[in-house]
């Protein structure tokens, strides 16, 4: 069985007392007997805060990653430094990414090889506008965002990958995909990668990320090819993340 994991995204919020508080409801939520794998990848001006301040079991990560190793490039953060302040994550290819930066698919890939080579996981976030899935372009569109991991990424590299299915049109909004929506993308997801490699179809970890809350968790959770979450807004409430961390405990339990 692939083990559930959890992974919180911040996104560019909190200051330093909401960070405080945070890890502190965050470690009063999440118990040391989780058997999920739980990490929260926060704002790069924080990860070393929350690496002193957070217990060991939940995993540290960032929100993006420079697909250069160093030199003249302003305000980048490298795989690295990332690297050298504990980061076990890397999120590349966030649906905020490829929409306001303009990120490809290409330029993802690549990310995620600067992540993994530095000996970080790279959680490649995948998914459709509902423009796209409307009009017939939701396996098109999928299909170029995990086929350029095949291209970029070596055998060994791609045991380190996790996807992460987010339906743009479910982020942020507070709707999700039913669940059998849901089911039928990550198992499309899969048998894009079985085509590739069968034996990694089998282990990769296909995660979701649209709107996963506590209300919804359960039945997400327990989805046959849904193998966790990458959770946004209630990954900054404790109490809320810790509930959804509970189903998933349920689920492989």
């Amino acid at each position: 069985m692939r083990k559930q994991v959890i992974l919180g995204n911040w996104k560019m919020n909190g200051n330093f007392a909401e960070i405080k508080s945070l890890c502190e409801s965050l470690n009063r939520a999440v118990s040391d007997d989780a058997k999920a794998d739980v990490a929260v990848c926060v704002p790069f001006v924080y990860v070393d805060y929350v690496r002193a301040n957070v217990i060991k079991k939940i995993g540290l990560g960032a929100q993006n990653v420079s697909e250069h190793d160093n030199g003249a490039y302003t305000g980048e953060i490298s795989a690295s430094m990332l690297k050298d302040l504990s980061c076990e994550y890397v999120i590349v290819g966030h649906s905020e990414r490829r929409t306001l930066f303009q990120e490809s698919n290409q330029l993802v890939a690549k990310k995620a090889k600067k992540a993994i080579a530095s000996g970080m996981k790279a959680i490649v976030c995948v998914g459709e506008t509902l423009a796209e899935r409307n009009e017939g372009e939701l396996e098109r569109v999928l299909t170029a965002q995990v086929e350029i991991l095949f291209d970029v990424l070596s055998e060994k590299e791609l045991e380190e990958v996790i996807i992460a299915y987010e339906p743009v049109w479910a982020i942020g909004t507070g709707l999700a995909a039913t669940p059998e929506q849901v089911q039928s993308v990550h198992k499309f997801i899969r048998s894009v990668v079985t085509k590739s490699n069968e034996l990694l179809a089998k282990s990769i970890r296909i995660v979701y990320g649209g709107s996963l809350k506590p209300s919804n968790a359960k039945t997400l959770l327990a989805l046959e090819d849904v193998d966790g979450g990458l959770i946004g807004g209630a990954s900054l409430k404790g109490e809320d993340f810790g509930e959804i961390i509970n189903q998933a405990k349920c689920i492989t339990c």
